[in-house]
């Protein structure tokens, strides 16, 4: 991607600019290069013996309905297209059962070569998912959720766990959200999925925020489980609740921060300042026209692309489960906060395929979740 944050902008410059220049040949060159090293009988080739057209891509999020989980699976089509194969899209509409059976059909076939990225419902969603994928063989990587107990390296087939540090960016547009409202009044927060360590992470950072701003006032939270329309119903009846002492509105994704400024926008309110997390495109183009004060970027597409990326390149034997390092088992991805004075820079993400090159698939970590 050409995203670089601001706090990191020096250390990201140079491999940005490097990153532009380099065409799809030269990506291409570098994971036909994997192959060759793997069917050349090296070490690593141990790790996987799959010839790469023999790989199956699967990529599961919750719903494209979410334009931030709809950009992970076109970034997994990107990377497949790059390695001349595509991706099986599967989404679960949040639905844990429906997640596991899916899952359950993929594992009851030819798992060999198989490598899915998958988005867990929940924390407690991602065990099942790790043993069923252990005892098959077939290569997973997950985002976002997971035990805090479950151990990525007790595991084979478990190759990677990438997630993001939720209490920085619950604290950045917490932070963003106090400056926009002068420094004090009254809040409204709006939480995800209970279940899960996103939610989790990201109103301990708003509760880091309102420490280091005493005169910011939480008036309220309420779960709307990272969905545009129930942020819409609830935001409602917030604002029934606290009428004009709602100076800010806190949500836990760019999803309910938008059903948020729809409900604002129906109770006629253009005071009240909102922030998200995910950079989805109506987001950046609520910041660009104001009506938006902040969001954070994971980088879907990114995060589409480098799950399958990882899998593919130990499946092709370029990579060994072995040779992958602790840290970058269970790890924390680099992530943006947006506002209005950099929020052009985002408005059109781009994949580079040199990001998703076996001998840089972990170029992004910020160190281990350990």
């Amino acid at each position: 991607m050409k995203f670089t944050s601001r706090h990191s902008a020096a250390r990201h410059s140079a491999a940005r600019n490097t990153a532009a220049v380099i065409g799809v040949a030269l990506a291409a060159a570098t994971l036909t290069g994997c192959t060759e090293t793997a069917a050349g009988g090296d070490d690593a080739a141990a790790a996987g013996a799959c010839e790469p057209a023999d790989v199956t891509l699967v990529g599961q999020v919750r719903t494209e309905s979410n334009p931030y989980e709809a950009s992970w699976l076109d970034g997994g089509d990107a990377f497949a297209e790059q390695v001349g194969l595509t991706q099986e899209r599967l989404t679960y509409d949040s639905d844990s059962t429906r997640q596991q059976e899916q899952i359950s059909q993929l594992l009851a076939g030819d798992t060999e070569c198989l490598v899915m990225n998958i988005l867990p419902n929940g924390d407690s969603d991602t065990p099942p998912i790790v043993e069923g994928a252990e005892a098959a063989g077939a290569y997973l990587v997950t985002q976002w959720n997971k035990p805090a107990d479950l151990d990525v390296t007790d595991y084979d087939s478990w190759l990677s766990h990438i997630t993001y540090d939720g209490v920085e960016s619950g604290k950045q547009i917490g932070d963003a959200l106090a400056e926009a409202i002068g420094g004090s009044g009254g809040v409204v927060a709006l939480q995800g999925v209970l279940d899960t360590a996103a939610a989790k992470d990201r109103f301990v950072g708003l509760e880091e925020s309102l420490a280091a701003n005493p005169d910011v006032e939480l008036l309220d939270d309420q779960t709307a489980n990272f969905s545009r329309a129930e942020a819409l119903e609830v935001t409602k009846t917030l604002l029934t609740k606290h009428g004009e002492d709602i100076k800010g509105i806190w949500a836990a994704n760019d999803d309910m921060a938008l059903g948020a400024l729809e409900a604002l926008q129906q109770a006629g309110r253009d005071d009240v300042a909102v922030v998200g997390i995910d950079a989805v495109p109506d987001a950046l183009t609520a910041i660009q026209d104001g009506t938006m004060t902040a969001t954070v970027s994971s980088d879907g597409p990114w995060q589409g692309g480098i799950g399958l990326a990882i899998g593919y390149c130990v499946a092709t034997g370029e990579l060994a489960v072995e040779d992958i390092a602790d840290e970058d088992r269970a790890w924390f991805a680099e992530q943006f906060l947006i506002e209005q004075d950099n929020v052009a820079d985002f408005v059109s993400p781009e994949t580079s395929e040199a990001d998703f090159a076996c001998d840089s698939l972990f170029s992004r970590s910020q160190g281990s979740m350990s």
